[in-house]
């Protein structure tokens, strides 16, 4: 994660000082060292031409954005890729998962490229199967473990939505956790629970915002601690066994901060992503997905005010893009997704240019005992109602 502390609100459209001057905004990602870069990486995919998609997840940078055949969240960006059979070469500029997502969901002819293999995610690093494994065992030895429904969120490795496929979950999307959740607890009558993986903040606030449950019917499972740190009863009573992970870009973002908007900025209103803390969330005047945000902000009317919540070049971008309404980031600091933003065009231009050449370079390849499970649980989230 890359933070630069600033004054709160000096990041908002139109609020820079600077801006007229066209002096960059602190905090601004710098331009790519060789000017060359852009005429090389528009070559490189020219050369190519419909044996190459380019996927771009919106957290992505500018610089590579610029080159994607289709911009969205992790989901629909791999299943936009499935419905491109004629692709050779899927390059997937975002993470980790997601070009494992875009690998099960693609034909075995397609190649995905992810341009830096160091291009991870920490919150789908906080759930590894070893410890997945270990907590589903000890369910087992509190004898809940047949009541339990595990559902994944997208931004998981692909052995944990495979683990989740054999044990009779689903994955959801932060669009459709509630739905999800809600299948869940009809699998196995009045005593089922959900184990969530593996944003731990996601899971809570759809349980208690969306379906009603209570703070005190969710609890807390450390990977790092024995049993969970839970006793047998709490696994007993609980409803909703959450698993200790987050994203470090959205669990930054602080109640401090939403009440100091609240008294210095008339009229102001707070959008944020649920992966966000459930003290954010329930401060906020609309919570929803990178695509609800977008949305939100394209359809809202010239001359309102918002500050949102999410990642920092999302929300540049939207500043830039709808001038007539202020829009500024959730916070004092800035602070892009590190991992992301290892998605340079550098990199880029590097996995295109020897796709020109014949070199596959930095294939993601999940295995077919994985792909296979995961499927399964995919599946079971594309048949849930309104998918």
């Amino acid at each position: 994660m890359t933070t630069t502390h600033l004054p709160l609100l000096l990041l908002g459209h139109g609020v820079d000082p600077n801006a007229e001057r066209g002096v960059e905004c602190p905090g601004s990602l710098p331009v790519a060292s060789d000017p060359t870069l852009v005429e090389r990486a528009r070559a490189a995919k020219e050369a190519l031409g419909e044996r190459v998609f380019v996927l771009g997840h919106h957290y992505q940078r500018d610089e590579v954005i610029q080159f994607a055949d289709v911009t969205g969240d992790s989901f629909k960006l791999s299943r936009e890729a499935a419905a491109r059979p004629e692709a050779e070469y899927v390059v997937f500029c975002g993470v980790h998962f997601m070009a494992e997502s875009a690998d099960i969901l693609t034909a075995d002819h397609q190649r995905v490229v992810l341009p830096d293999l160091a291009a991870g995610c920490s919150m789908a690093d906080m759930a590894r199967l070893g410890q997945v494994e270990d907590a589903w065992d000890a369910l087992e030895d509190a004898g809940v473990a047949d009541q339990v429904v595990p559902v994944t969120y997208m931004n998981s490795s692909a052995d944990i939505k495979a683990f989740v496929g054999r044990r009779g979950g689903t994955v959801c999307t932060s669009s459709n956790a509630d739905v999800a959740m809600e299948w869940a607890f009809e699998q196995h009558g009045p005593d089922t629970k959900v184990l969530f993986l593996p944003d731990q903040h996601l899971g809570r606030n759809t349980a208690v915002l969306k379906l009603g449950y209570s703070l005190d019917d969710c609890v807390v499972w450390s990977p790092h601690r024995a049993n969970g740190g839970l006793t047998r009863e709490q696994i007993r009573d609980a409803k909703v066994i959450l698993w200790q992970g987050h994203c470090s870009v959205h669990g930054r973002f602080s109640a401090t901060v939403v009440d100091e908007l609240r008294e210095t900025v008339p009229g102001i209103n707070i959008l944020v992503h649920p992966e966000c803390t459930h003290e954010v969330v329930t401060r906020a005047d609309l919570v929803g997905s990178t695509e609800f945000i977008i949305k939100t902000i394209e359809q809202a009317p010239a001359g309102s005010s918002w500050a949102i919540g999410t990642e920092l070049n999302l929300v540049q971008r939207l500043a830039d893009a709808h001038p007539d309404k202020s829009i500024i980031f959730l916070d004092k600091t800035v602070c892009f997704c590190s991992t992301m933003n290892r998605i340079d065009l550098p990199h880029f231009v590097w996995a295109m240019e020897n796709l020109v050449a014949g070199n596959v370079v930095n294939q993601i390849e999940v295995d077919p005992d994985t792909q296979q499970w995961a499927k399964v649980a995919l599946q079971r989230m594309l048949d849930l109602p309104g998918r």
